[in-house]
């Protein structure tokens, strides 16, 4: 961490743009603070257009080291805290990886790439999910690891944020030159261009599924050289989909991809071909040429952006960054970039 003499003096009101897992946890670090927070959000309460909406929601830092870098990782683990924190009812039952035998060099490297997982045989694939016995003879076991919902734990980190004290403005759709007083955080993901020019956005895939054969207590991670794939428990008999990263800013979803979904998931378990498909789409993550985030500084104006397929993971680190800022003139110089 560096010290800033920049920082901003004497301001306590907060105007947070982007109601997103970003944007609502910058305003909650700041409203647990004490400070007045506004965050404006040009969607409605239903956040469907959000990329939160499209998320897996999986908080694995240490999978994560498999294919990006180490400040992901490390922000990851902080971010755990964090989320025990504000909702200690987080689901942290680990994550599982697996692979076919096949696929055993890819697995190979995965573990290599990793650390803080224990290796299990069969049986204790069996053990941590019972519907999964017989049909791998050993996994990777991140027992540190959890997941969230996005679609229901959004709206309850919005009720934290107004149980603090803060204002959310739905459908208020503020430029950050647009406001002038006080500390103004940009969170606005793909529309923040004209900060970020080179801001690209990522699709994201995914499918739901609904099934009463399979029943899993966290994310599975399947390892294979084409089709990566993740299961991820959603409840109530519903398993999401995903694993897709494509060069792309189409938010329609391929047949290849759907059927690569699907076939991946049925060869997790025969079950998944007659489960029902509940819903298909696709969401844009916002992505910088290197894929890693970062919180620019100009002044009294942030910008926080480039979470890319890391939002729920790195959100509740990089508000503390920022937080830290305001009020200690900390930087973080693997994050943050000052005017």
């Amino acid at each position: 961490m560096l010290q800033s003499s920049q920082t901003p003096q004497g301001e306590s009101s907060i105007h947070v743009i982007g109601a997103g897992i970003a944007g609502t946890w910058q305003a909650l670090a700041f409203a647990r603070a004490g400070y007045g927070v506004t965050l404006h959000e040009r969607g409605d309460a239903s956040m469907v257009q959000a990329t939160s909406h499209w998320a897996g929601g999986m908080l694995a830092p240490w999978c994560e080291r498999e294919s990006t870098e180490p400040v992901v990782t490390r922000l990851g683990i902080r971010s755990l805290d964090l989320w025990r924190d504000v909702l200690p009812e987080t689901a942290f039952n680990g994550s599982l990886v697996v692979a076919h035998p096949r696929d055993r060099a890819d697995f190979d490297r995965f573990a290599k790439l990793t650390t803080d997982y224990e290796r299990v045989d069969g049986d204790g694939v069996t053990k941590l999910e019972p519907s999964l016995d017989g049909r791998f003879k050993d996994a990777l076991f991140f027992a540190a690891e959890g997941h969230v919902e996005p679609r229901t734990v959004l709206p309850k980190l919005h009720e934290k944020l107004a149980g603090a004290g803060a204002r959310i403005e739905f459908r208020s759709d503020v430029a950050p030159d647009g406001i002038k007083s006080g500390i103004v955080i940009d969170c606005r993901g793909l529309f923040a261009r004209d900060k970020f020019p080179d801001l690209r956005g990522v699709k994201g895939e995914m499918i739901v599924v609904e099934t009463d054969d399979v029943e899993l207590s966290r994310p599975v991670r399947v390892v294979h050289p084409r089709w990566p794939l993740y299961v991820i428990p959603r409840g109530n008999g519903r398993f999401m989909l995903g694993a897709t990263s494509i060069e792309s800013e189409d938010t329609r979803v391929s047949v290849r991809s759907a059927l690569e979904l699907l076939t991946a998931a049925y060869a997790v378990h025969p079950a998944f071909a007659e489960a029902r498909i509940v819903e298909i789409g696709a969401g844009l993550r916002p992505a910088l040429p290197d894929n890693l985030p970062r919180i620019a500084i100009d002044k009294n104006h942030i910008a926080v952006n480039g979470l890319y397929r890391h939002g729920f993971l790195l959100a509740p680190a990089l508000a503390e960054l920022t937080l830290n800022y305001v009020q200690r003139g900390l930087i973080d110089n693997e994050v943050m970039q000052c005017a």
